[in-house]
């Protein structure tokens, strides 16, 4: 008995696990702020915190403003343009003439009838006229036709001479109508503007290189731009925001400091360093179970260091974001999985790692902290999904009372700021609450671990394992009853799991419902006991064997590795007496011919307080049915020896009960067996004059 010492190679698996998350919350602290700085000392478009005035008088070349005035002449520069192309207008030319050939062709076709004239005219491609205008031009007669042919090629080489850019395209066609010879009528000239207008195009076209060599003349003959102050000449007032010549200024007059960046590695260290030692501190004088077990430390390990990496990677320049960000959800996972005190613990760590050297970290620290613990703490053993909705209520009314306290009087909002972060409180507990119920659940589905919600939903009578026991098995199952409030009243009274304990005691002799006529308590009264036809190696191996048969169905109906505990060790390593004193009475008292190991149970002894109770509860149950005390000091006697047995046997020895809790857990068991094994009042058989008389006897 006693404290339970942590062995050497677990006690260096945890050192190792610690220093690696640390390494990874280190690199989580700094790489984020080394990308993207967030905190530095003063940067243009801050807010000035002081007024700053020039201690001397200085003059410098102020490279900001002599970029700001190249840049100015560099953007007063228009864009240059090439010298119209004779090409595309010759080419242009070209193609109205090849468009009137084929027009003239179309009115001298004789084989033609007028409409298939004008479709043809209609299909041209390079040009498209009005139907009116067709056939205005198939009634011309060859000395018009041949005026409106010449007039058009001379209007266009007009328009075409001169520099026309995309931008003036519009504005150089309106210009046909007004250079078409005013010999010709109104009609006419319709027609050659009409034909013309189609064929202009650009014939001048944007030169990035001609524009960037203006630009970068403009630029050279910027002189650089002096600057000059008087000593005691105001550079800065408070409250403005800082221009990048203004922060030139301050950088030249040495009058701000440039960012170290070594000291926010050192300061992330130093917290990192102390988060590590308190976590190593803390849990070294305790001893919770998850602690033991390698496969529970991983698993926190790489909650922490998802956490605190997506925290940092999501957290800095946000505004609404940090508050919204679900934090909490690591406490209250952790406290599902391994206990309040555990989440408690890591909800401290990670709610002032996370908002470390933020701008906003004086208010990002309490909000997170004790959102967190709030939550953690309404959660407590979660043993319903409600719990978790109210969890996350918590979490979100503790938020907001957080940002009344450290950020509303500090920081002036407006009433859509003020309901943003109030949103995203309360989104961010309930998604936390949201986010634990559902990685607990997948979790201790995937790894074999054991939650309250998992330990009730299995304890329910209508569960198939339970059925099943109950159908096959049921003396052993009212006596699994009996066992299970005995143990789980003595857990609530020196501070075990209770709930494990009590759905532990349940499934403990599960095995026996595989061969149930091997137990007393399943054989009819009257019949022949089927171990007196066995030999008494053969029945002690019949009775063991129930608890190998308790882990196979455990397997078989998927219940949590936790109580595969209680199933091997409720007996531990003790042998089943009856079977070897009958062995031995058979070897004629010589114990030497009897092989003990024969008669004991696989073991191993409880490892934890809650088997341990088993082992005790199962006992005294058994042995109080067996000899039926007739009073409390009788009932005292049988628990008493019980424990004493499993001390004497080395059966309590890896586990961390006391000798106090053993004197609770006597008084416990004594008093409940009181109540199960107190005499009765045998009452007489009832007399015909009786039989009609609807009365119920006081029962005690």
């Amino acid at each position: 008995m006693g404290t339970r010492q942590v062995p050497a190679r677990v006690r260096l698996f945890q050192v190792i696990l610690l220093i690696v998350v640390s390494v990874i919350s280190y690199g989580a602290l700094v790489l984020p702020e080394l990308l993207l700085p967030t905190v530095v000392p003063l940067r243009p478009g801050d807010v000035s915190p002081s007024d700053f005035q020039a201690p001397q008088s200085l003059e410098y070349i102020s490279e900001v403003r002599t970029e700001e005035a190249r840049r100015a002449a560099e953007n007063a520069v228009a864009p240059v343009y090439a010298q119209p192309n004779p090409s595309i207008a010759r080419g242009q030319i070209e193609r109205l003439r090849a468009a009137l050939q084929y027009i003239s062709l179309v009115r001298e076709d004789e084989n033609s009838t007028p409409e298939q004239k004008a479709a043809d005219i209609a299909a041209l491609s390079d040009v498209k006229l009005k139907p009116a205008t067709i056939e205005s031009l198939l009634a011309l007669s060859a000395t018009r036709w041949e005026a409106i042919q010449q007039e058009a090629l001379s209007v266009l080489e007009q328009v075409m001479r001169p520099s026309i850019r995309d931008q003036g395209l519009e504005a150089a066609r309106r210009t046909v109508p007004s250079l078409v010879s005013l010999a010709l009528n109104e009609e006419q000239a319709a027609i050659v503007a009409e034909l013309v207008t189609a064929f202009v195009v650009p014939n001048s076209v944007y030169s990035e290189e001609l524009t960037e060599a203006a630009k970068q003349s403009a630029r050279e003959t910027v002189q650089p731009v002096i600057q000059e102050y008087k000593s005691g000449e105001m550079i800065l007032l408070r409250g403005q925001v800082i221009t990048p010549a203004e922060f030139e200024a301050l950088r030249q007059f040495g009058l701000i400091e440039e960012d170290y960046p070594w000291q926010d590695y050192v300061g992330a260290g130093a917290l990192m360093v102390m988060a590590a030692a308190f976590v190593h501190l803390y849990f070294s004088r305790r001893r919770l179970p998850f602690l033991f077990e390698p496969r529970s430390l991983i698993l926190i390990a790489l909650l922490f260091i998802l956490f605190i990496v997506s925290a940092r990677l999501v957290i800095p320049n946000r505004t609404i974001l940090p508050y919204a960000f679900p934090l909490a959800a690591l406490g209250l996972l952790v406290a599902t999985l391994f206990g309040v005190e555990a989440g408690i613990v890591f909800s401290i760590v990670l709610s002032i790692l996370a908002p470390y050297n933020l701008p906003n970290a004086l208010d990002l620290t309490p909000y997170y902290l004790l959102s967190s613990l709030t939550g953690v703490l309404v959660l407590g053993n979660a043993r319903r999904v409600w719990t978790f909705f109210r969890a996350g209520m918590a979490t979100a009314a503790a938020g907001i009372a957080m940002l009344i306290a450290f950020r509303f009087p500090f920081v002036q909002m407006d009433l859509v700021a003020l309901l943003q972060l109030t949103g995203a409180a309360i989104f961010s507990g309930l998604a936390a609450s949201s986010i634990a119920l559902l990685l607990q659940y997948f979790l201790a589905q995937a790894l074999g671990l054991t939650t309250a919600l998992q330990l009730i939903e299995i304890s329910r009578p209508d569960f198939p394992l339970l059925q099943f026991f109950l159908r096959n098995a049921p003396g052993t199952y009212q006596h699994s009853l009996q066992v299970a409030n005995l143990a789980e009243q003595g857990a609530e009274a020196i501070g075990a799991d209770a709930l494990l304990t009590r759905v532990g005691a349940l499934f403990h002799d599960i095995g026996k419902a595989l061969n149930p006529i091997f137990f007393v308590e399943n054989q009819p009264q009257d019949q022949l006991n089927t171990h007196e036809d066995l030999a008494p190696d053969e029945s002690s191996s019949a009775i063991v064997s129930h608890v190998n048969d308790g882990i196979a169905l455990a397997r078989k109906y998927r219940l949590p590795r936790r109580i595969d505990d209680f199933i091997l060790e409720h007996h531990g390593t003790l042998v089943t007496r009856y079977q070897y004193n009958q062995a031995l009475e058979a070897a004629g008292g010589d114990a030497s011919k009897v092989d003990m190991e024969k008669f004991r149970y696989p073991g191993p002894s409880p490892r934890s307080r809650e088997t341990a109770l088993l082992m005790l509860a199962d006992g005294c149950e058994a042995r109080a049915r067996a000899e039926r005390p007739e009073d409390e000091e009788a009932i005292r006697n049988i628990v008493r020896s019980t424990i004493e047995i499993a001390q004497k046997q080395g059966q309590l020895d890896d586990t961390q009960l006391t000798l106090r809790d053993l004197s609770v857990i006597t008084d416990v068991f004594v008093n409940i067996l009181r109540g199960s094994y107190h005499p009765r009042i045998s009452y007489p058989k009832e007399s015909p004059a009786t039989q009609d008389v609807g009365t119920v006897p006081n029962k005690k």
